[in-house]
C-alpha cells in the first residue's frame, strides 16, 4: 500500500518561496535506515516523519545525509499538514516527542506557532579556515552551541552578498553557521542566511531551529522580546520571534505544494 507525503513550503505564505519541507504520516515506527532512504529520494532540506506513540506524537526529521536533532521548519510542515490533511482539528495544540524534547505546535491566528528550547550561542573564536570559507573579512561576533556556529556581521548587504566555499566550511563545522545582520529594511529587526555543508546542505532556505538562537541573541541586543526576522536566501523566507520564559516561540505559514505517493 503506497504511502502519501506532501511537500509543504515553510515559512512562507505563498507556494515556491520559504523551506520546502516533505511530510510522512506513519502507523507505527519503521526502520530508520528506511527514512534516511526516503529523505535522500525526497532530495529537501528535511523530510519529516510522524507517527502515534502512546497519548502524543513521535517525530523525526533527516536531511538527505543524516537524522537531525532538531528542525523548525519541517515541524511547522507536519503541524500545517496534520491539520490541514490528515483530520486533526485545526484549533488542537500539538504536541511532538523528539531527540529535543516535547515541541509543540498550536494555531496562532493565520500563523502557526511552535514553542522550542533555546541553545544560546558562547562567544567563540572562530577556528581556523572558519572565515575564510566563508568570505568574512569583518565580523562583530563570533559565538558557537552545540551544534551552529553564530558570525554577525557589520551589514545587511554582508549577509546577502556571501558566497561560501561550501567544501571548505563543511569540515569546520559540526552541522552548520549562521550569519546575521541588523536589518536595512524597517519591516525586519535582523536578516540571516545558514550554511550547513557538513549536514548535506549548502544553504537552507529558512531554518527555524537557527531562529531560536538568532531570536535570544537580537532579543538581547536589541533589548525587544518579539522580533520579525528575514532569511535572505534565493528562497527567502519569514519568520516572527518571540523569547518567552528562556524559551523561542516562533512562527510562521505553510503552503502544501504536493502531495506525493510512495510504492516502495
Amino acid at each position: 500500500m503506497p504511502r502519501t507525503l506532501y511537500q509543504v513550503d515553510a515559512f512562507t505564505s505563498k507556494p515556491f518561496a520559504g523551506n520546502p519541507a516533505a511530510v510522512c504520516w506513519l502507523d507505527k515506527p519503521v526502520d530508520a535506515q528506511w527514512m534516511q532512504h526516503v529523505a535522500a529520494e525526497m532530495n529537501l532540506a528535511e523530510t519529516a516523519f510522524v507517527y502515534p506513540e502512546g497519548e502524543t506524537l513521535r517525530l523525526r526529521w533527516f536531511t538527505p545525509a543524516v537524522e537531525v536533532d532538531l528542525c523548525g521548519h519541517a515541524t511547522l510542515a507536519t503541524a500545517h499538514t496534520l491539520w490541514q490533511h490528515k483530520g486533526f482539528p485545526e484549533d488542537q495544540t500539538l504536541r511532538f516527542e523528539t531527540r529535543s524534547g516535547t515541541l509543540t505546535a498550536a494555531p496562532y491566528g493565520e500563523m502557526i506557532e511552535l514553542d522550542f528550547p533555546i541553545a544560546p550561542a558562547e562567544e567563540t573564536p572562530p577556528t581556523d579556515g572558519l572565515l575564510e570559507s566563508l568570505g568574512i573579512h569583518d565580523f562583530t561576533f563570533c559565538g558557537k552551541n552545540a551544534w551552529d556556529w553564530l558570525i554577525e556581521v557589520p551589514t545587511a548587504d554582508d549577509v546577502r552578498q556571501m558566497n561560501p566555499n561550501h567544501a571548505l566550511l563543511a569540515p569546520r563545522t559540526s552541522r552548520g553557521v549562521m550569519v546575521t545582520a541588523r536589518s536595512d529594511q524597517p519591516e525586519y529587526d535582523f536578516i540571516s542566511r545558514f550554511f550547513a555543508p557538513a549536514a548535506g546542505i549548502a544553504e537552507d532556505p529558512v531554518t527555524g531551529s537557527a531562529h531560536c538562537v538568532l531570536g535570544e541573541y537580537w532579543s538581547k541586543k536589541l533589548n525587544k522580546q518579539k522580533l520579525q526576522a528575514y532569511q535572505a536566501s534565493p528562497r527567502g523566507g519569514e519568520v516572527e520571534v518571540e523569547i518567552r520564559n528562556k524559551r523561542a516561540l516562533l512562527r510562521g505559514h505553510a503552503v502544501v505544494v504536493a502531495k506525493i505517493e510512495l510504492f516502495v
